[in-house]
């Protein structure tokens, strides 16, 4: 069984993030495609979710979007991350807010590429 984590391709911050999931993915739980790529607009078409723009995670035939799918990374995870996830007990439209807040300056923040990063051999198994 695995998870699919839908990112926007272009966000240096996505990338970053999605470098950490793989990094510490012990388990070899998620799979990974940009917003933008054939497989990503798929996901978002099934799911009617063309308003996200940033992190989706698909996940048991269902989609989660802004904290709750960050949250739900960070538990799979597992060890120190996954105490992350005890931030679900604040209400979604709280979480959702700053989520929201920050996904709205994360490109003035962060930066963004022309297009969408490239994995390597190693990690290339991990993308759809």
């Amino acid at each position: 069984m695995s998870a699919i984590v839908l990112f926007d391709g272009v966000c240096n911050f996505c990338d970053g993030t999605v470098n950490f999931i793989i990094e510490h993915d012990k388990k070899d739980y998620f799979k990974f495609a940009p917003l933008q790529s054939e497989a990503g607009q798929k996901y978002v078409e099934d799911f009617d979710l063309s308003e996200i723009d940033s992190v989706i995670l698909v996940e048991n035939r269902k989609a989660f979007t802004h904290s709750t799918a960050a949250l739900k990374i960070a538990q799979r995870l597992g060890g120190i991350w996954s105490l992350a996830y005890g931030f679900i007990i604040i209400p979604k439209p709280i979480r959702d807010f700053f989520y929201k807040l920050f996904a709205r300056y994360r490109y003035k923040l962060f930066g963004k590429k022309d297009e969408c990063m490239i994995p390597t051999p190693e990690v290339r198994a991990k993308f759809l």
